[in-house]
């Protein structure tokens, strides 16, 4: 298991940063390690973000020095999203299956957490997000038919997509944790428009379904000064609550977005006109 400090920089700060230092601060581009669990330590709200790639024997989720904790889940609730083959999640004994796209919500105070693939020769890939927790609420899995589905744009703005809720209040008890799974239609390339903030809480995208080839340029932080990055597939990126969130992929894709801080309300954004956009 490998785990790595993820260092924030404000906006004043990031004014000064290279393209460089912009991609060590906010992207996270080796998280699906076969054999390996991978994990970052994030100082924005605390979050942790990593992923498990089990192609052998059961991966097994420790805590760290960074975490101070006897066990990870001791003062946390931790979200999974499988987006590789089937597998399955063991909870202090309780096996839950996940097969591609279905979620797992994981309550505060489960002592061992192991994944395992169910044909290693074509592994799970379990991509997960974690929060500090305030309160104990149990297991849940949720599969792709219990997921709350949305769909939002239209092909005229290459931005029609469905939006599938998979953790969030109206259908999991939680603390602060959201996530979900937002999927563009053939010839649909933007997300997240109308840009927008929400200051109550951070944001974090994890983009998947990429060919080889293909990128997605994500537009991010203040919306009179914003700056980009190249992304990849199976590759994440942090955005505090002082920046905009938003992109545009060489073809369409899919991606996780997972949510923590003060409000749970899935609506609740700052919008930023596009004629603000600088």
């Amino acid at each position: 298991m490998t785990v790595k400090i993820q260092q924030t920089p404000d906006p004043a700060s990031f004014a000064r940063m290279n393209t460089a230092e912009v991609r060590a601060a906010f992207l996270l581009e080796e998280l699906f390690v076969p054999g390996k669990i991978e994990f970052f330590c994030s100082h924005i709200d605390r979050a942790v973000i990593g992923a498990a790639v089990p192609v052998g024997e059961t991966l097994g989720l420790q805590s760290c020095k960074e975490l101070a904790a006897d066990y990870f889940t001791q003062r946390r609730e931790l979200g999974v999203i499988n987006i590789g083959s089937p597998g399955a999640i063991r909870v202090d004994g309780q096996e839950f299956g996940l097969a591609r796209k279905e979620a797992l919500y994981i309550g505060r105070g489960k002592r061992e957490i192991r994944f395992c693939s169910a044909d290693p020769a074509s592994p799970a890939l379990f991509y997960f997000v974690s929060y500090p927790a305030h309160a104990v609420y149990p297991c849940v899995k949720i599969g792709r038919a219990q997921a709350e589905a949305t769909e939002l744009g239209s092909s005229n703005e290459a931005n029609r997509r469905t939006i599938h809720k998979l953790i969030h209040p109206a259908g999991v008890e939680i603390c602060q944790l959201m996530m979900g799974c937002t999927e563009l239609a053939e010839g649909s390339v933007w997300n997240t428009m109308p840009a927008h903030t929400h200051a109550r809480r951070s944001e974090i995208y994890l983009y998947f379904d990429l060919p080889e080839n293909a990128v997605v340029v994500h537009c991010m932080v203040e919306p009179w000064e914003t700056r980009h990055l190249i992304v990849r597939n199976r590759q994440a990126v942090m955005s505090p609550n002082w920046s905009v969130h938003f992109g545009a992929g060489t073809t369409n894709y899919s991606f996780i977005w997972a949510m923590g801080g003060e409000n749970q309300e899935f609506s609740d954004m700052d919008v930023v006109p596009m004629h603000a956009l600088v």
